[in-house]
């Protein structure tokens, strides 16, 4: 089966791409299950109920969070709402929603689905993301062998060690949060698919999605600046893995990588790999 994994998805002009992109996606690729990093996608922090069922009405399987799970106060009340929703499961018991679900794609296979956020850097407060993804492992692989955890850190120290952690235990584990997508993309010797970052869908000529003015200027003075979604043209980031749902190990997993043209057409940067139209 292949799964797509979707990065940061940031703001209107990210789930604007993202909803263009993915019938295109679903014919070159033949997907069979689509996860999307939600974090970011309600006004680039939070996820508000609107914003969700927009994202699961363009056929999304699965949607994770992190650290701005919390920014829109109205999605805890909301979370039970959204049965392939997930948050960190490591927040401290008692926090709305899951962090980890079984769902079934296309082709009938059940999927786990395993949503964890890093300490270092991020969420020292958290509870041991290690301890809490092996914990859900042990639940999820009575039932399916195909599972994924979007893992969202801060730290690539961090991610490449939960790699380490579950190869050979889980089919994929894909990096968010920092929204640069990393060329470390591969299967590792236990038979787990590997990133570090999968990157942001959303506005490119930004700072991180963010309009870049402000940004600079947040560095130049060190006082606090209101963070508004950047406009113009968007880029795509992603992977495509292909697990054997027989066994649960991945035999590839693929970056995608694109960016739409600035304004005239021109194109600078690279990363302008073809959307599969």
């Amino acid at each position: 089966m292949r799964i797509l994994f979707v990065g940061d998805v940031v703001g209107k002009p990210g789930r604007r791409i993202l909803k263009e992109s993915l019938p295109g996606l679903r014919r070159t690729h033949a997907l069979d299950f689509i996860v999307v990093n939600g974090e970011n996608a309600a006004g680039g922090a939070g996820l508000t109920p609107p914003t969700a069922r927009e994202l699961f009405d363009m056929g999304v399987d699965a949607v994770t969070l992190g650290n701005h799970t919390w920014d829109k106060r109205e999605l805890g009340p909301a979370m039970d709402d959204f049965p392939r929703l997930l948050r960190p499961l490591n927040y401290p018991a008692g926090a709305p929603g899951r962090g980890f679900m079984v769902a079934t794609s296309r082709a009938g296979v059940e999927v786990g689905i395993i949503n964890a956020m890093g300490r270092v850097f991020a969420g020292p407060n958290l509870d041991c993301p290690f301890r809490g993804v092996e914990q859900a492992l042990e639940e999820l692989r009575v039932r399916v062998r195909v599972i994924l955890l979007d893992f969202h850190a801060e730290a690539t120290s961090e991610k490449v060690a939960m790699g380490w952690f579950l190869d050979g235990r889980a089919s994929a584990v894909v990096g968010t949060h920092t929204h640069v997508q990393t060329a470390d993309a591969a299967v590792l010797p236990g038979g787990t698919a590997y990133i570090t970052d999968a990157g942001m869908t959303g506005p490119w000529v930004s700072a991180l999605g963010v309009e870049r003015g402000r940004i600079i200027e947040r560095f130049l003075t060190q006082l606090p600046v209101r963070f508004d979604v950047a406009p113009g043209p968007c880029q795509f980031n992603g992977a495509v893995i292909d697990v054997d749902e027989a066994t649960g190990r991945a035999r590839s997993i693929t970056a995608l990588a694109w960016r739409e043209p600035l304004a005239g057409g021109e194109e600078r940067g690279g990363g302008d790999a073809p959307r599969g139209e």
